[in-house]
């Protein structure tokens, strides 16, 4: 089964995505850390949506979140430059504004993580696994936190690895010893917007129609 033109146009996206994150990265040793999973991830997800089929919305979500994961990994997560951006646009400081003691570009990138696999992971509940609409709800819930603390879990692996100032660039904590659990914490109320607000589809307990 052939992949719908939107859908391909989104793991496209993705992957010419990937040299927009390398070229001219802030840290290059990091560069693989960030884009690798991407390059691997794009053939074996046009792989798996042919052999399950997903709705373009939560494709759409998913690859949405992969190409603000590239923006961000072109300075890395906790060193995106928006405050500097801020001032030279309007003349005004972000982080002053709302008294923001660290890069918080890390914090949002969590967060709007689990407000965009909230839809394609209750999606696949229902469709694929056969799961109520509020089986599937639960589903990603549980999801939400398993992914993020495996990230957090994979983050210290790397520390014991990388030089202390390529692990820091890389991981983001910015001294705050509880990062790892705001990070899995935002990501978590990220999913919850997203159901709150509608983003997980009809409220139904019968799978979702394949795509045209």
């Amino acid at each position: 089964m052939g992949l719908p033109a939107a859908q391909r146009w989104w793991l496209l996206a993705c992957l010419a995505g990937v040299p927009l994150s390398a070229v001219g990265a802030a840290y290059p040793p990091n560069t693989w850390l960030q884009v690798g999973p991407v390059v691997a991830g794009v053939p074996l997800a046009w792989w798996a949506l042919r052999r399950w089929p997903m709705r373009n919305a939560s494709v759409g979500w998913a690859c949405g979140f992969v190409l603000l994961h590239l923006f961000a990994a072109r300075w890395t997560y906790s060193s995106v430059p928006y405050d500097a951006w801020g001032q030279a646009a309007f003349g005004v400081s972000i982080d002053a504004a709302f008294g923001f003691q660290r890069n918080m570009f890390d914090r949002l990138v969590h967060f709007v993580s689990g407000l965009c696999v909230a839809l394609p992971l209750v999606e696949v509940g229902m469709r694929h696994a056969g799961l109520t609409r509020r089986m599937a709800v639960m589903f990603m819930l549980l999801a939400v936190l398993a992914i993020g603390a495996f990230y957090e879990i994979f983050e210290w692996m790397l520390t014991l690895g990388l030089s202390p100032e390529a692990a820091d660039q890389y991981n983001g904590q910015q001294g705050d010893m509880f990062d790892a659990l705001k990070d899995m914490a935002l990501a978590l109320l990220g999913a919850l917007v997203a159901l709150a607000a509608g983003f997980t589809g009809p409220r139904t307990n019968a799978a979702p129609s394949p795509p045209a």
